[in-house]
């Protein structure tokens, strides 16, 4: 038996100001709680929200703080993802921290959830790190499950542990839960899915096991999601098969043919082509109702009839300040 013990904090996101004093108070508590867990893991963009503009630079402040917690309880720590400028690059980014304070690694979101986590540049190197006398465990955020070419490139590269932080408030959070269990099934590895709540997500986290037996579904409020795995388990699966029956990874290595989805031709168009750009969907394109028309009055263009401002709650700007851009929720 190989165990280890990971923790999953579904806590409440807020918009209107940094999480971050909030997370050190949820990994106290947790530890004091549970002294046997080894890594913690948060939602993505769990310190300051889906605001671009609270981007640091690579080894920023918030980071320094994150390896205090980790140095401070002995622990590895993925605390959320936060926008990292660099440049005039921004980027989704999740540190990885050891139970010294270091960062050992770090990975850039590959797939932004476009086309409305606009302006946020897409990674495009894949994250594997080692817990000594562990095992390989692998990193990837919310909408890059998605695309199950991520997770098979994890495992392939030795993975036997998914750690995928997540932010989804929208209505496919029911989807994203087969897929989450998809992914470890087929890939024969844990996979933590880790959500917000509150502003930032409808919780709904899920581990689950390299059996494709569902561990924990953690429901719509705060919860902490303490697992002991065993890696060991993953090396017996992906030897004898899934409750003894497929060897998918086996089957994977062994197979005869290459892809040609994933070949690209220059100047050869195929299907995919014909989807059109891939571009927000305006009022015309989702239903009959079209803008309203646009005439020029005193000079200037305007549209015919006025939107009404857009209300949010507590955290809505105040009146007369300018309103600052957000990532659209399910990163």
């Amino acid at each position: 038996m190989i165990p280890f013990s990971i923790a999953g904090i579904q806590m409440s996101i807020s918009m209107e100001h940094a999480n971050i004093n909030a997370m050190g108070h949820k990994l106290d508590v947790l530890m004091a709680r549970f002294p046997w867990v080894q890594m913690v893991v948060f939602s993505e963009l769990a310190p300051f929200g889906p605001a671009p503009f609270h981007a640091q630079p690579t080894g920023g402040p918030a980071e320094g703080l994150f390896c205090q917690m980790a140095a401070k309880h002995g622990l590895w720590l993925l605390p959320g993802s936060m926008f990292e400028r660099v440049g005039d690059d921004i980027y989704n980014t999740t540190p990885v921290i050891d139970p010294n304070g270091t960062v050992v690694t770090r990975y850039r979101k590959m797939f932004p959830f476009l086309p409305y986590e606009m302006g946020i540049r897409p990674g495009v190197e894949f994250c594997v790190f080692d817990v000594p006398d562990v095992g390989r465990f692998g990193v990837s955020i919310c909408y890059d499950m998605w695309f199950p070419e991520t997770t098979r490139t994890l495992v392939s590269m030795g993975a036997e542990c998914i750690l995928h932080p997540t932010m989804t408030d929208t209505i496919d959070r029911d989807v994203e839960l087969p897929i989450a269990r998809a992914s470890a099934t087929i890939n024969q590895c844990y996979f933590f899915d880790v959500n917000g709540v509150g502003d930032c997500g409808t919780g709904r986290s899920i581990v689950v096991g390299p059996s494709g037996y569902v561990i924990h579904e953690a429901g719509g409020g705060e919860e902490t999601i303490p697992v002991e795995i065993d890696l060991s388990r993953v090396r017996r699966e992906r030897a004898v098969g899934i409750r003894g029956l497929g060897q998918t990874l086996k089957s994977f290595r062994d197979r005869p043919i290459e892809f040609p989805v994933y070949q690209k031709h220059l100047g050869k168009k195929d299907y995919l082509d014909s989807l059109g750009p891939l571009i927000k969907p305006t009022r015309g394109s989702r239903s009959d109702r079209v803008a309203p028309p646009v005439e020029v009055v005193g000079g200037a263009e305007s549209s015919v009839l006025q939107a009404a401002p857009i209300v949010s709650g507590a955290g809505g700007p105040a009146a007369g300040a300018e309103a600052t851009p957000l990532v659209h929720a399910h990163l």
